[in-house]
């Protein structure tokens, strides 16, 4: 931040923030390191580190009926990658290998064409090809294909364990029109279920932190009642300390919880206002603590 009164108030003693508030400003600095370990280190995880793709947030979400979310985290989940080696079938009719059969066997079924973007320029069109990791001379020649020649590619799909371990075969070709701009689609060809999407679906997540007021019905329903209004059966429950029974309830209901400690930013301290007694600079008025982890609102304090 820069150096401003504004920022660095002087000569005044430093506000208590509330652990909602700290969460709720984690939330909004958006840091994707705290963003990712909300949805893969929650309990349950929500998704596996490598289904993420992009990932942002919203605090203090208006849903209706003067009901609001705490936050929610808007991720693309991954469905389907490239293969970073490609296999090398042998599709000659004259040579019906076994690598041949097996390749007839997994794309025995063709998806109806679809539309990846329509009318991009040069450099999102390169830079969407980048993203799903095709390299350099790969997307030089999808750009350059011929009117309805089409670049070949193998991929891989989700299992029922959600690892990539499902081969397709996926088709791209590239319309040009005279203003300069492109279209991109894709067709793909399965063995027996057709992929989802080309790369991923958007997903979203509501985020709500405890009040520690609540009982256990209560915070239910008011997480019920903003899952509904968000239209995701998806929830993450921030919370600083819950009974192993407690857990286990919200856990059935289909909502992770995640420590709300994890997620407390530095913020200016004083030591007077701090409710951690085992702190050795608790209730220290020369205290030279301008910044701590561990700082705590003392009536915040559990």
């Amino acid at each position: 931040m820069p150096n401003n009164p504004l920022f660095h108030p002087i000569n005044e003693p430093v506000r208590a923030v509330s652990v909602r508030d700290q969460i709720q400003m984690a939330l909004a600095i958006a840091d994707l390191n705290l963003l990712n370990a909300l949805l893969t280190q929650c309990i349950p995880a929500i998704i596996q580190p490598e289904r993420i793709g992009m990932i942002a947030s919203e605090v203090g979400v208006p849903l209706g009926d003067r009901v609001a979310a705490d936050g929610i985290l808007h991720f693309e989940a991954i469905h389907c990658v490239l293969a970073q080696v490609q296999p090398q079938l042998d599709h000659s009719h004259n040579s019906w290998t076994n690598d041949s059969k097996e390749a007839a066997k997994l794309t025995q079924h063709e998806s109806e064409m679809q539309t990846i973007a329509q009318h991009l320029s040069l450099a999102p069109a390169i830079a969407l090809l980048a993203k799903v990791g095709f390299p350099p001379p790969h997307i030089q020649e999808i750009l350059r294909l011929p009117h309805y020649a089409w670049h070949k590619s193998w991929w891989y799909a989700l299992d029922e364990e959600d690892r990539f371990t499902v081969p397709f075969l996926r088709c791209i070709r590239t319309l040009h029109y005279p203003d300069g701009t492109l279209t991109l689609q894709y067709k793909d060809f399965f063995e027996s279920e057709k992929p989802s999407c080309f790369v991923g679906l958007a997903q979203k997540v509501l985020v709500a932190i405890r009040d520690e007021a609540q009982g256990f019905g209560e915070a239910l329903q008011q997480l019920n009642q903003q899952r509904s209004a968000l239209g995701s059966k998806q929830a993450i429950l921030i919370c600083n300390t819950i009974s192993d029974l407690e857990a286990q309830a919200f856990i059935h209901q289909g909502i992770s919880l995640y420590p709300a400690m994890d997620m407390v930013l530095p913020m200016q301290a004083n030591c007077l206002d701090c409710g951690r007694r085992e702190c050795l600079m608790n209730g220290n008025a020369e205290s030279l603590v301008a910044s701590c982890y561990g700082f705590l609102v003392d009536s915040e304090f559990v």
